[in-house]
C-alpha cells in the first residue's frame, strides 16, 4: 500500500505526493463518518485505483505530530514569522502571539525581518538583537537588495515550514521568490504563473528541491491566543526558562511580586525590555479574560 503526504485539497479531492508520483485521491467514507477531515501535511496510505491516470483512495491517515487550525494544516515543524521593518510598521505584539502559539504547539520558529532596504532608523538591528536574545533565529531579508535568501534557503531545507504574518509584510514576495528558485514542479497543483494574482485561499505544501516543504497562509491584522491561560504564559517565553523556577514565590506571575528572578534578569539586561513589556501586556489581557469568565 503506497504512502505519501497530502500537499493540497480542493473540492473533496486530495493530491498525495508518493514515491511513484502525485495521485489525485478521494478519502474513504469512514473518515466522514468519524468526522475526520484530511489536511495538507497529513501522512497517508493510499490504494491506487488507476496507475496511468494517477487516481487513488486515501485509506489511512497517520497520527498527526502537530496541527494548526489557521491555516488548516498538519505536521508542520517550523513557523516562519514574517515582519516588515517598515510599511507596515512592525506589530511586535502580534509576532509575540504567533511565537507563543508556536511554542504551545511544539513547533520551532524563525523570524524573517523583511524590507530591510527601507530601514533608515536602525529598526532592524533593534528587533534582531531583541529576538536573538530570546533564542530565536533571525533572517534579515530584502528582495530589492537580494539579501538574506541564501540563509533563508538553509533555514527551510528539510523542514515543513508555514509562513505567517500580518498583511502587507511581503510574504507573497518571499514565497514567489522561493517558488521561482527552489520549488520542484508538481504538475497542475502548483502553477507558478498564478502565484501573486490573488490572496491565499487554500493551504498548499510546495516541495523544495533541497527537501522539505513551505506553506503559505492568508495575511491577517489580528490574532487572538486560544488554549492558554495567564498562569501558563511564562512557559512559552524561551528567555524566561532559566529564571522562572528561581523566583521567591512558586506561582510568581513575574509582573508585581517581590523576589522575581525574571525581573532581576530584566534589570541585568539578560531579557529584553520590549519582550518583557509585551509579556505583561499579554498576561494582563489573558488574566482579564479569565477574571471575566470565572470571577463574575
Amino acid at each position: 500500500m503506497p504512502s505519501g503526504i497530502i500537499i493540497k485539497g480542493i473540492g473533496g479531492f486530495y493530491y498525495v505526493k508518493t514515491q511513484d508520483g502525485l495521485f489525485e485521491c478521494k478519502p474513504r467514507g469512514i473518515f466522514r463518518k468519524s468526522d475526520i477531515t484530511p489536511l495538507p501535511g497529513d501522512k497517508v496510505s493510499i490504494t491506487v485505483i488507476d496507475e496511468s491516470r494517477k487516481l487513488g483512495n486515501i485509506d489511512e491517515i497517520k497520527p498527526r505530530e502537530t496541527f494548526l487550525i489557521r491555516p488548516a494544516v498538519a505536521n508542520i515543524n517550523q513557523v516562519a514569522v514574517v515582519l516588515a521593518v517598515r510599511s507596515p510598521a512592525p506589530d511586535l505584539v502580534l509576532m509575540d502571539k504567533l511565537l507563543i502559539t508556536a511554542e504551545l504547539k511544539g513547533i520551532d520558529a524563525v523570524i524573517c525581518l523583511n524590507k530591510i532596504d527601507l530601514d533608515t532608523e536602525g529598526v532592524c538591528s533593534i528587533i534582531s538583537e531583541e529576538y536573538k536574545k530570546a533564542n530565536y533565529r533571525v533572517v534579515e531579508l530584502s528582495s530589492k537588495a537580494n539579501k538574506g535568501f541564501d540563509f533563508l534557503h538553509e533555514v527551510l531545507c528539510g523542514r515543513i515550514t508555514v509562513f505567517a504574518g500580518q498583511s502587507g509584510v511581503g510574504k507573497s514576495t518571499i514565497l514567489n521568490r522561493i517558488l521561482n528558485s527552489w520549488v520542484m514542479e508538481t504538475g497542475d497543483v502548483s502553477r507558478k504563473i498564478e502565484r501573486g494574482r490573488h490572496t491565499t485561499r487554500h493551504a498548499e505544501l510546495l516541495e523544495l528541491e533541497c527537501g522539505g516543504y513551505v506553506v503559505d497562509t492568508p495575511g491577517f491584522s489580528s490574532f487572538e491566543l486560544t488554549d492558554i491561560s495567564h498562569d501558563e504564559l511564562e512557559r512559552y517565553y524561551r528567555e524566561f526558562s532559566d529564571f522562572v523556577y528561581k523566583c521567591r514565590f512558586s506561582h510568581c506571575s513575574h509582573v508585581s511580586e517581590p523576589g522575581c528572578c525574571v525581573k532581576e534578569a530584566l534589570a541585568s539586561g539578560l531579557i529584553s525590555h520590549g519582550r518583557y513589556e509585551r509579556y505583561v501586556q499579554v498576561y494582563n489581557t489573558l488574566k482579564e479574560k479569565y477574571d471575566n469568565i470565572y470571577k463574575k
